[in-house]
């Protein structure tokens, strides 16, 4: 394991963008398990961006027999405790270990045909060789051989037993007693072990009273998760694929497999957060246009003229949308962030002019027509000043490189594009749609007005 992690590093060395690494073998993972910590120069020092690096390193790595390497970019909030090899998670949980057994390693395949994918991997570690010893305990009860003195044998070849303690003056010494290293991992240096007989004190073959059995398949380790036993299988996302594409692509193979309702599969970790925020995103949204709305009717005392304001909005969010798209960026959580700001900025558009039209009506008596053409006319100057100052406000963030422009760009481009649709757009169809919903509230008042239907006095004496 320490050879091929030497290779893998020597890989990792060989790259311009790397300015340092690390890595260990075992730790609180098994020994045929390696960790490794990779330091990437400044950002302003290097021209490709963390998942250049991976993608450029993760084709080299490929060369390597006998080792994979799977690479995750350092978050700076890991959501959920759980550590793995690559960034995206997915648990199957059974109470049945054998029927886990079975269906992991088939969803395993299942996932790494699909090109949504990469780096699919399993923490299961089941594959582990065991070697057993069958003890014919009568041949050796004619030696006068317990059972104890062959565990004690056993262990003092591989169980590395403390035998003796030297102490100096600045020091102390363990003495360990075992068979050499090379021959610890050969199943044959059981043929090489005796046993003293404490009836005749010779030394007795091991192999004389037992027969050894190198054909079993075990468990290095078993994972749990709430009590039961779990398979986590972790992922990275392919190039140009959103989360979203990939929970939807896992679940629809998980769904086409037929597993036994027993087995139960969930996301973890970002995964998880993700289709949480997707839940409660949507009500999040629909909750703050209706405290919009409702504190726009009470400010204008009208049913109607908030919508009109309110119709700006989709404009905004079809034009951050569009920008994402041509940036190839996915429609993240900081994202969702730029379009709820959208809400906030964009509607002051309609406000300004809205606010001056229901003034020049009810105060100085002009028409609906004549009210919102004026307001257009004095209002595009403030409208134009406001809506520039927040669009190259945000130009830094949609712009700025550096340590962490991973993180602001979304919002930029997702505020600078919704900023340039709405402005382009609002100014002119926010009067149309103040006109018609003007008309439809003056229709309405009328039908109120007119009061019920008063019936022919011959059809009531019929009554």
């Amino acid at each position: 394991m320490v050879q091929l992690q030497h290779r893998l590093t020597d890989v990792i060395a060989k790259d311009p963008d790397v300015a340092g690494w690390g890595a260990f073998v075992g730790g609180q993972r098994p020994l045929n398990n390696s960790f490794a910590v990779i330091g990437l120069k400044p950002r302003d020092e290097r021209t490709s961006t963390a998942e250049e690096v991976i993608g450029r390193l993760r084709r080299q790595f490929a060369k390597v027999d006998g080792a994979n390497l799977f690479l995750q970019p350092v978050q700076d909030i890991n959501l959920g405790g759980r550590t793995t090899r690559t960034q995206y998670q997915y648990t199957l949980q059974d109470p049945n270990l054998d029927e886990l057994d079975t269906w992991a390693p088939r969803l395993l395949e299942k996932l790494k045909a699909l090109p949504e994918l990469r780096d699919v991997n399993t923490d299961a570690q089941t594959s582990s060789t065991q070697l057993s010893i069958d003890i014919d305990r009568d041949q050796a009860a004619r030696f006068g051989i317990q059972p104890q003195v062959i565990d004690a044998t056993l262990y003092d070849a591989f169980g590395q037993r403390q035998v003796a303690q030297y102490f100096t003056q600045l020091n102390s010494y363990h003495v360990v007693l075992e068979v050499s290293p090379e021959l610890q991992s050969d199943p044959n240096t059981l043929q090489k072990l005796y046993v003293k007989s404490p009836v005749t004190g010779q030394q007795v073959p091991l192999s004389t009273f037992a027969k050894f059995d190198t054909q079993h398949v075990t468990y290095l380790s078993i994972n749990h998760q709430s009590q039961f036993p779990a398979v986590t299988l972790s992922f990275n996302l392919g190039p140009g694929v959103a989360l979203g594409q990939a929970v939807d692509a896992i679940n629809r193979v998980s769904q086409d497999m037929g597993m036994p309702a027993t087995v139960n599969g969930t996301f973890q970790g970002t995964a998880q957060a993700f289709q949480s925020s997707l839940k409660s995103e949507p009500l999040l949204i629909l909750g703050a246009l209706v405290v919009v709305y409702i504190i726009l009717g009470m400010l204008y005392e009208s049913y109607i003229h908030p919508l009109t304001i309110l119709s700006t909005l989709p404009s905004a969010g079809v034009g951050a949308l569009l920008m994402l798209w041509g940036a190839h960026f996915d429609l993240s959580v900081i994202a969702l962030i730029g379009i709820i700001l959208l809400i906030g900025i964009v509607k002051k558009n309609g406000i300004m002019m809205v606010d001056f039209a229901i003034h020049a009506e009810r105060v100085e008596g002009l028409s609906p027509e004549a009210s919102i053409k004026k307001a257009c006319l004095l209002r595009f100057r403030p409208i134009m000043m406001t809506t520039m100052s927040a669009l190259l406000g945000a130009l830094p963030l949609m712009l700025g490189s550096g340590t962490g422009s991973e993180l602001r760009q979304p919002l930029g481009y997702t505020m600078v594009g919704g900023l340039i649709l709405s402005q382009a757009l609002t100014l002119f169809t926010t009067p149309v749609v103040y006109l018609y919903l003007d008309r439809l509230s003056a229709r309405f008042r009328r039908h109120r007005s007119e009061g019920p239907v008063q019936l022919p006095q011959a059809f009531e004496k019929a009554a």
